[in-house]
């Protein structure tokens, strides 16, 4: 998988908050296999600095995808992402500016004119999205390369709500990166998400509140892996009627 310009082997994006302790969050990005490991800067930083919980992702030796949850305007969200390029010297940040608080909602108006400002100024942009394809259509318009269309609210634990939608925006998209991130809880929501098609899958909570992390993030690797290989295998279609798996021709005729 590529991901603008970084070639990637693990289709598995991690979230560090809410774990129990920093031990059992380095154990968990282990055993995920994850390259790509995210955090918010405006949750991190209460007291103007980060530079501890820096260090301490240093270790787990991934990918730093900062993103700018907490956000409710176009104008909060670049400023946050200027922030983190800064502290964390990188140019990727996964767009998020909510306008919905209850739902976690994106606020897709916001979204597309942060997203055209802060591609302008270099940023390689992960915008966390609706399954609408014209929204989708704006964000590649405004200079994103990649697509988070998310299966459920955040945090919610409810799996993919609208699958129909995602397999529309695999087939819309065909050459787009997508993401899904968001709604996420158990590893068979995982798989379903990939073999749709989807590129990868995004995770926080569903591992970080599980009564076993370590152990979660494992079965959440295997199940991305799975549902890529399955998506690969090209499955058989559904059917309305039950067909059987015994060839009938050669059996004896008893009259």
């Amino acid at each position: 998988m590529k991901l603008y310009d970084t070639d990637l082997t693990s289709r598995l994006l991690l979230g560090t908050a809410q774990y129990p302790s920093p031990s059992v969050l380095l154990d968990a990005i282990k055993a995920s296999a994850t390259q790509v490991i995210t955090v918010s800067l405006r949750r991190e930083m209460p007291q103007g600095s980060a530079g501890g919980f820096y260090r301490l992702l240093q270790e787990a030796n991934c990918h730093i995808l900062p993103n700018t949850a907490g956000c409710h305007s176009a104008s909060e969200a670049i400023t946050t992402a200027k922030m983190a390029r800064d502290l964390f010297e990188t140019d990727w940040i996964k767009l998020e500016v909510i306008g919905q608080s209850d739902m976690l909602a994106p606020d897709v108006f916001e979204l597309v004119e942060a997203a055209k400002i802060l591609a302008k100024d270099g940023f390689k942009v992960f915008p966390y999205t609706t399954d609408d394809l014209s929204v989708g259509e704006r964000l590649l318009d405004a200079g994103c390369d990649v697509l988070m269309p998310w299966g459920a609210p955040i945090g919610s634990g409810q799996g993919l709500r609208n699958p129909d939608r995602l397999r529309a925006m695999r087939a819309h998209f065909p050459n787009t990166p997508l993401i899904v991130d968001a709604g996420i809880g158990r590893p068979s929501d995982a798989i379903q998400a990939m073999e749709l098609g989807m590129d990868a899958v995004l995770l926080n909570t569903a591992v970080a509140k599980a009564g076993n992390p370590v152990e979660m993030a494992r079965a959440m690797s295997m199940a991305v892996r799975a549902g890529r290989m399955g998506y690969l295998a090209d499955p058989m279609e559904r059917r309305d009627m039950a067909v059987p798996s015994t060839p009938v021709f050669g059996l004896a005729e008893l009259s």
